[in-house]
């Protein structure tokens, strides 16, 4: 049992510690219309300023604070004219004028989701102005920029991904309350959220690296035979590593989606692993950083806006 800490009255000073503000989820969508074959980006933008700002919470002098509202003006517009095709290129831009531009900013964050959609089949083939919403995962970019770097994280969340063999758990500690049955062979299920800090800011095809990265993922926890969610945890950041030389690490976040095999002896029925309840909650949280040795330092690369206080 760790030992009590001494009971304390605090009598220092009391000053204002580290703050942001922003302008959370601005819903943007943009659709590219330079040829008859439209296409489109559907966003959700968070941007966050961090800088002089001190004034603003201790005396309520606005005088340096940009209003949320200009922050969310800029952000659309920047869609129009500064967007590029990919979410990072378009995060970069964004970023680089709060701080390049606005005096009182030291470092601005853009936190940025993806909506996908693909194009709807009309008499067989894909229409040209015309989507249906994909609802596999939702794609996601952090960017940082601060007045002597440029800090890029590509993610995704929510992927839901389901195989029926090749995993098992078995092994395992076992104390005075474990009740768990070793298993060899399990449904392995999970929504993958994952997240990845590249080394540089420019010269990456980013849609292709994302479509790259999501597939090693998917392969790796298809093809792992897995001992447990976190061996195939690593396996997935490892292989995204090995193939892309300019990300530094990946962090993943994988909730275990348990499939318990269902009685059905009971009613005289054989259940040779076919049906399963399908269980919510509770659920096993799986986490794991996978990383370089000599990876750069990351900086404030990992530093949040929406989830600061979490």
């Amino acid at each position: 049992m760790a030992p009590e800490q001494p009971s304390a009255d605090c009598k220092g000073r009391i000053v204002l510690g580290p703050n942001q503000y922003g302008k959370a989820e601005s819903r943007i969508v943009r659709i590219y219309r330079s040829s008859p074959r439209h296409e489109i980006r559907d966003l959700n933008v968070s941007t966050c300023l961090r800088g002089d700002f001190g004034a603003a919470y201790t005396a309520g002098d606005q005088s340096q604070v940009l209003p949320t509202d200009s922050q969310k003006q800029t952000a659309y517009a920047y869609a129009k004219d500064r967007g590029g095709h990919s979410i990072e290129e378009y995060g970069v831009a964004l970023a680089r004028h709060f701080v390049d531009d606005i005096g009182p900013v030291h470092s601005a964050r853009i936190e940025i989701d993806e909506y996908l959609w693909e194009r709807a089949t009309v008499d067989g083939a894909p229409h040209d102005h015309t989507w249906v919403r994909r609802g596999q995962e939702i794609r996601t970019a952090d960017v940082t920029v601060d007045d002597e770097s440029v800090w890029v994280v590509g993610g995704l969340k929510d992927l839901i991904i389901l195989k029926s063999t090749g995993s098992e758990f078995s092994g395992f500690l076992v104390d005075e309350f474990t009740v768990l049955e070793p298993t060899h062979d399990r449904v392995m299920a999970t929504s993958l959220n994952a997240k990845w800090r590249f080394t540089r800011s420019s010269d990456i095809d980013w849609d292709d690296v994302y479509s790259g990265i999501k597939e090693t993922m998917i392969r790796e926890f298809a093809v792992v035979v897995s001992l447990a969610l976190q061996q195939t945890l690593f396996e997935m950041g490892k292989a995204v590593l090995e193939k892309y030389p300019f990300i530094a690490e990946v962090r993943l976040s994988a909730p275990n989606r348990h499939h318990f095999e269902y009685d059905l002896a009971r009613f005289g029925i054989d259940n040779a692993n076919e049906v399963f309840n399908a269980a919510d909650r509770p659920y096993g949280l799986i986490q794991a950083t996978v990383e370089r040795e000599d990876a750069p330092p990351a900086g404030s690369a990992w530093e949040p806006y929406r989830g600061w206080l979490v």
